[in-house]
């Protein structure tokens, strides 16, 4: 009986993580970045974002558990263009973990992290990284003033925001792999193309990510990062 039960939770997380289409998964993350940002005594640090290399959205993680439990999510990533012209077109990503324990339930959490450095952006353009290990996770501070700690912004490659019913805070995805989505990439640009070949090109942003691209372009304008790029 419990075979069956776990059976019939994984077949219906597939589903689920199969529904929505890449198109879908941009708009969502549209949605979710402009409701965390209109809120600023709760929301990114601004001056973070202007650091920023890049952007990864994943609205609606699942995680769920039943003895074993698992987290999954699709999402998008954007990074700045090399030549510091703004931000480029969105590559496809998935969010994958697993864990064991004697727990049951499920949740709904949007996610945020904004990758710092030229380490953290080479990570998203590999087939496959552990966050926490392959690559430094920190939990991010919130409010429009907060700085982050020197050491975390010195040495993190990666700082990640949860937001689940609501509540808005900084999170540890230590242990969660991430990596393209290739699949998604392929039914947006109507050909197979990898995360690299898309984050580091000037391929025009589909229609759907240029409100995305509006809301960071308004937080983090290029004029205000002059060569920032150059410093990493």
């Amino acid at each position: 009986m419990r075979s069956l039960i776990i059976l019939a939770s994984v077949a219906i997380s597939a589903t689920a993580m199969y529904a929505d289409s890449a198109r879908d998964t941009i708009r969502d993350a549209s949605e979710v970045f402009t409701e965390i940002m209109a809120t600023p005594d709760k929301g990114i640090p601004h001056d973070l974002l202007e650091k920023a290399q890049c952007v990864v959205i994943v609205p609606g993680l699942k995680k769920g558990a039943f003895v074993v439990g698992g987290e999954y999510g699709r999402g998008i990533a954007e990074c700045r263009r090399r030549d510091g012209s703004g931000w480029g077109a969105p590559a496809m990503v998935r969010v994958e973990g697993g864990s064991v324990g004697f727990q049951i339930g499920g949740t709904s959490t949007d996610v945020v992290l904004l990758v710092m450095n030229q380490r953290g952006m080479d990570r998203l353009m590999t087939d496959k990284f552990t966050l926490g290990a392959d690559a430094a996770v920190a939990a991010g501070p919130v409010g429009r003033t907060a700085s982050a700690e020197t050491d975390v912004e010195l040495h993190a490659e990666m700082l990640a925001w949860s937001r689940s019913r609501g509540a808005f805070a900084g999170i540890s995805l230590n242990g969660a792999t991430m990596r393209p989505d290739e699949k998604r990439n392929e039914e947006l640009y109507g050909h197979k193309i990898s995360n690299r070949e898309v984050l580091t090109s000037h391929r025009a942003a589909p229609e759907e990510a240029h409100p995305l691209i509006a809301e960071l372009d308004r937080y983090s304008p290029v004029k205000e990062r002059g060569n920032a790029d150059r410093r990493q």
